[in-house]
């Protein structure tokens, strides 16, 4: 099916209306055009949204300074008040479902002053860069009036890197456009590169610099197909294309389960500081289901401090309880397989419970049972420090080295196993990750991984302990934590992917998953939070993995070694819950 394109229609005397081009255009491209009205429900946007493919922002009145904290100058034109707070709130719920934009004109000023840039009132008295070039032309809209210069490696240049229409200039790919605009981005923000800039450097066009699909531009790519001119069709193209993705990411998405397998939001519980996995959030990243864990740092090996931790973990998991008795109309807490895919079958997001850390249990082996009644699916053997369970990959000298898994670990392996609970050796040192291997009865797990070979840090795995986790049955997950997707530079979804792509060339396919580490300080440029999670997917797509790839990636490989796990126990009679 062809994808449907949302495009907002300006407001006149006789209401809401629509150019032309705009319509055709999108048709061109082969996307099935609509027009969305002004309107402030938000239910109504939210299930709008929820249908639409990708939005183009049309062209229009300026924008009303006071909604960007500015007061208007007297060169300001007619503001349009009817469109301005809903096309406001319709930008930001669509950036927050991941929907594709294109901006034009007045669109892509919009883009810049919802998603954190700023705009000139009037270029004329404003912009004091460089002398203007006449940037609001009378020739027929359908006609080219001036140069934009295209910034090399970006969006525009791989859109008309084919075509015909361009020519080099300034060093640069040069293209003719049309331009009717006295308004124009000031400053594109944190989250947007320029991609273009006419001779006098005002800016033309912006893109995502968060791997998004956002591209806005300043002229009227829409009209030269009024005359029979398809030269600006490659833009919506664009935006088509990437509707088909982003339909396809959402299909697949609502026909397999979505977990990721380790988040640290309860550290954020009580406090002011934002959350990065939340239930709207769950709900725009298309995210089914997330392991939320009782995190306990590493402190001092006695009894009281062992009882403070045993005490600290239980008032954690009864915190994650008690959000979900707050939140019970729209997430449960899940202790199954199973009762995920119902869970998701009912609509519902669902939340398990983990330990991060075995510290969390002190010397007393007692307390497994009393996390596995809890409903905790998984602990962590240990933590950025040496237990007395095992040794940590962050273990240092002065600190008791037990040469991998200690007797007491031993015992705490078998009664994990016993339980129905698996082995989580994220963090442990290479040692306590072979001989936990080598002594549990079931395939063990790391929570949140990522790949030696290309980031060598302590917490990765390197391609030998790979090929032995995937030789046992056992699942890698691929966590988003900066540091541990690269030594140098700013972290983003690409390197997220190639540590999902090396996993699986070297473990295969069946034994790679997703643990992102949000709240934990997992999160990088693309995939920052929970509702980025789909742009993951969609990258996928593209990199030729199939859905079947991707219901294993997005949790069949993990829920395999759970079920694992909680047959054994059940099959030898030990523990049910």
């Amino acid at each position: 099916m062809k994808p449907l394109i949302g495009i907002t229609g300006n407001f006149g005397d006789k209401g809401c209306e629509l150019a032309k081009g705009y319509y055709q255009s999108v048709l061109a491209a082969g996307g099935s055009p609509v027009v969305i009205p002004p309107y402030m429900d938000e239910q109504a946007l939210l299930a709008l949204l929820d249908s639409l493919d990708a939005i183009v922002l049309s062209g229009g009145g300026d924008l009303n300074p006071l909604l960007v904290g500015e007061e208007p100058i007297p060169q300001l034109h007619s503001v349009n008040p009817e469109r301005d707070m809903p096309e406001m709130q319709l930008i930001r719920m669509a950036a927050n479902k991941q929907v594709p934009m294109l901006g034009i004109c007045r669109g892509i000023q919009m883009l810049a002053a919802c998603l954190g840039g700023s705009i000139y009132q009037d270029l004329g008295v404003q912009y004091t860069d460089a002398p203007l070039i006449k940037h609001s032309q009378d020739l027929p809209r359908e006609q080219a009036s001036h140069t934009v210069f295209i910034e090399h490696d970006s969006l525009l240049e791989k859109i008309f890197e084919k075509s015909d229409v361009t020519k080099k200039g300034e060093g640069k790919m040069a293209l003719a456009v049309n331009s009717f605009h006295h308004q124009a981005v000031k400053s594109a923000g944190c989250r947007f590169r320029v991609s273009a800039r006419s001779l006098d450097g005002v800016i033309e066009a912006i893109e995502s610099a968060e791997y998004k699909s956002i591209l806005g531009v300043q002229w009227h790519p829409e009209c030269p197909i009024l005359s029979g001119d398809k030269s600006m069709i490659p833009i919506f193209e664009w935006l088509v294309e990437e509707a088909k993705n982003y339909a396809q990411a959402r299909l697949i998405h609502s026909r397999i389960l979505t977990l990721d397998s380790h988040c640290d939001t309860p550290m954020k519980f009580g406090t002011s500081q934002e959350r990065l996995v939340t239930i709207p959030r769950m709900k725009d990243g298309g995210l089914d289901a997330t392991i939320m864990v009782a995190y306990l740092p590493q402190q001092e090996r006695n009894d009281d401090a062992h009882k403070v931790a045993i005490k600290k973990a239980e008032d954690i998991l009864s915190q994650i309880k008690e959000m979900l008795s707050e939140n019970h109309d729209e997430a449960e807490l899940a202790l199954t397989p199973d009762h995920l895919y119902h869970l998701k079958a009912k609509g519902k997001r669902a939340i398990m419970l983990g330990v991060e850390n075995g510290y969390a249990i002190g010397r007393d082996i007692a307390q497994l049972q009393r996390l596995r009644e809890a409903g905790v699916v998984y602990m962590t053997l240990c933590h950025n420090g040496n237990n007395d369970i095992c040794d940590s990959c962050r273990n240092t000298e002065n600190e008791h080295n037990h040469n991998g898994v200690s007797e007491f670990g031993a015992q705490v392996i078998r009664e994990m196993n016993r339980l129905g609970m698996m082995v989580d050796l994220s963090h442990a040192s290479e040692k306590s990750f072979y001989d936990a291997i080598n002594l549990s009865k079931v395939p063990i797990v790391c929570s949140h991984s990522s790949c030696k070979h290309l980031c060598d840090h302590p917490r990765n795995l390197n391609d030998e302990q790979m090929r032995a986790l995937a030789k046992s049955g056992g699942v890698m997950q691929i966590t988003f934590y900066e540091g541990f997707l690269r030594k140098q530079g700013i972290a983003n979804i690409q390197d997220a992917l190639s540590h999902i792509r090396h996993a699986v060339n070297v473990m295969g396919i069946d034994h790679v998953g997703i643990g992102t580490d949000f709240d934990g300080d997992g999160g990088v440029m693309g995939l920052a939070h929970a509702g980025e999670l789909i742009n993951l997917t969609r990258m996928l797509l593209r990199e030729g993995y199939s859905e079947d790839d991707l219901r294993k990636l997005w949790g069949a490989n993990f829920l395999r070694v759970m079920h694992q796990a909680q047959t054994y126990a059940m099959d030898n009679a030990e523990f049910s819950t």
